[in-house]
């Protein structure tokens, strides 16, 4: 909805000032105009469902924690004429409207939500994309998983498992997340895949990926050459498997062959036996010691007990094969994945005109030994920890008194072995010991690496680099405790993914917005126009402060009342944007934006 300008200047009191000036962007960038599109099943009463939509994403930019605080809030975001106008809705609806619509919202309707965030997402992922490879000549991604946690008692969240939530059982949702290092703004979310909470760390590392292959457009070389070689030793292993198996079926047709010839003797000797025992008892004879029914029967008990020994070969053979067997289905199918996986990958390489380096940073939940070796395989360079502890107590026998630490922050230390190996990875990786000192307290932790840079002679830059995945954590914690993802602000499955989603976006949207209020050469540099500004205070302070909304024939003008955090500051809200799209950073040209 356009909104129309008039010679006569108007002043509108609004108590949400930055909701403003970002509805002006969101108008700008045309997500207004997306999320006006999405069909929602439910008829039009006072309020169209999209404008319930799109204020239910407003209250998340201003850190609502509870969707009745739309309504009954401080201030009241649906009594704010002025942030309504701004986002080019006739008014806003009270917070039990928007309870309805999101729950009448469907899977398709968060389809189409998906969509169109990722449309309005996609020119700012591109040039990102490329100003990190013309700056650094890769790109680094960071994936996590994060729980969600509603109460342990609830009934009413369709979806929730019990898992593991932060550091206790709980139940609740996870969130599969992927952001990548970004140029101008830090980080920038890619993607976020809601799961049930029983769902674990390593299950997720190749959707990770894929997803964040999926939004920027660009992947590394596929390695078939370390996957041909694998898929080589894996055949060669299998056809062991196969050898083995047919000796373990040939002497288990031994086994019961002879067996038939042990029931075959025993049966004669039964026949012996009954034949002499009528013959004694026709006769009037006792059965003496050395008779040859006693004889009969001896040789008939002998017979019963080889029986049962070789009954107890044959079961343990019959074992053995059926365990053989389990090994060669294991195998096989270990053989046809990685064959998929070979032709996959081929696919991607004969489709890939424009390989890139990666790089992948994971916690040590993702770091298994078939997840490392994917991820390899993938193209990708890998720093992660291993997932499993032994690895850790296996490294610690290394070091003794003599061993030489490198000091690689405060209170850690190093030490590094390269072409090493860990359970289920067949390719050599970078190991490094650390130790951290807490008091009298001394920790261990591993650290792993796979890729060109020679992380065991520089263990500072290889400890600073992996931690910098902290900006990932810190992204979750902002979403929770800034945008109140920590906060169920609704119980329907669609509503649900539609929070985080909006979540995501708006973590990235704060910060294009405030490049757009840096760059724009007719905003005065202010705490509110620095290039990369502190989200928590533009959401929870300019976002819920106080404001004049000048209206005239030039554009907007916010005059901060005496009241406000911001008091006697004024901000002129741009009308457009020069913003410099992938393509016309090769020529310098821009693209402009206007409302």
């Amino acid at each position: 909805m356009e909104k129309a300008t008039t010679d006569k200047p108007t002043m509108t009191l609004t108590g949400h000032a930055m909701l403003v000036v970002w509805g002006e962007f969101a108008r700008l960038i045309g997500l207004v105009d997306q999320l006006g599109k999405v069909f929602i099943p439910q008829r039009t009463r006072e309020h169209e469902p999209q404008t319930k939509l799109i204020e239910f994403f407003v209250a998340i930019l201003g850190g609502c924690a509870y969707l009745q605080d739309i309504s009954s809030g401080p201030h009241p975001l649906d009594q704010d004429g002025a942030v309504a106008d701004a986002w080019g809705q006739p008014a806003w609806a009270d917070y039990s409207g928007i309870s309805r619509t999101l729950k009448a919202c469907t899977d398709e309707t968060v389809v189409a939500i998906e969509q169109a965030l990722q449309q309005v997402s996609q020119p700012f992922i591109d040039r990102e994309v490329t100003l990190a490879l013309q700056k650094a000549g890769v790109i680094v991604y960071d994936g996590d998983l994060t729980a969600r946690p509603v109460s342990n008692t609830s009934t009413s969240y369709t979806g929730a498992r019990f898992g593991w939530m932060s550091d206790e059982v709980g139940l609740g949702f996870q969130v599969a997340l992927v952001s990548m290092h970004s140029p101008t703004y830090g980080r920038l979310w890619l993607s976020g895949k809601h799961h049930p909470g029983d769902v674990v760390s390593n299950t997720q590392a190749e959707a990770l990926v894929c997803a964040a292959e999926a939004r920027t457009g660009v992947r590394p070389w596929r390695r078939l050459a370390l996957l041909q070689r694998r898929l080589d030793e894996q055949e060669q292993v299998l056809q062991a498997a196969r050898d083995e198996l047919r000796k373990r079926q040939e002497k288990s047709r031994e086994r019961v062959q002879q067996q038939l010839e042990i029931e075959t003797e025993l049966e004669t000797w039964q026949a012996t036996v009954e034949q002499l025992k009528l013959e004694h008892e026709q006769k009037g004879k006792e059965e003496r010691p050395y008779s040859r029914l006693s004889k009969a029967r001896a040789k008939l008990k002998t017979c019963h007990g080889r029986l049962q020994r070789h009954q107890k070969k044959v079961t343990s053979v019959e074992r053995h094969v059926q365990k053989q067997v389990a090994q060669v289905q294991v195998s096989q199918s270990e053989v046809e994945g990685l064959r998929e996986r070979l032709r996959q990958f081929e696919i991607d390489n004969q489709t890939n005109a424009s390989p890139i380096r990666a790089i992948i940073r994971l916690d040590a939940g993702f770091g298994s030994g078939p997840n490392i070796a994917l991820l390899i395989e993938m193209g990708y360079e890998v720093y992660s920890k291993p997932s499993n502890d032994d690895v850790t107590v296996q490294l610690r026998k290394r070091v003794d008194a003599n061993t030489t630490w490198t000091k690689v922050g405060q209170n850690a230390e190093m030490v590094a072995w390269s072409q090493e190996s860990i359970k289920n990875c067949p390719y050599p990786l970078d190991l490094a010991l650390e130790r951290f000192y807490t008091g009298d307290t001394v920790r261990h932790s591993t650290l792993l690496h796979y890729g060109q840079d020679e992380v065991s002679h520089n263990l500072a830059g290889w400890f600073a680099f992996y931690n910098g995945r902290q900006t990932i954590e810190a992204g979750i914690k902002e979403c929770k405790s800034v945008f109140q993802i920590k906060h169920m602000h609704v119980q329907s499955p669609a509503g649900i993914v539609i929070q985080e989603l909006f979540a995501l976006f708006a973590a990235n949207f704060v910060r294009w917005a405030a490049c757009w209020l840096h760059e724009t050469e007719a905003s005065e540099q202010s705490l509110l126009t620095q290039a990369q500004p502190s989200v928590k205070d533009l959401v929870r302070l300019a976002a819920n402060t106080s404001a004049w909304v000048i209206r005239h024939s030039q554009g907007c003008l916010l005059k901060f009342t005496d009241l406000s955090a911001y008091a006697g500051l004024e901000l002129a809200v741009p009308s457009g944007w020069a913003f410099q799209s992938a393509l016309n950073l090769f020529s310098c040209q821009s693209a402009v934006f206007s409302p």
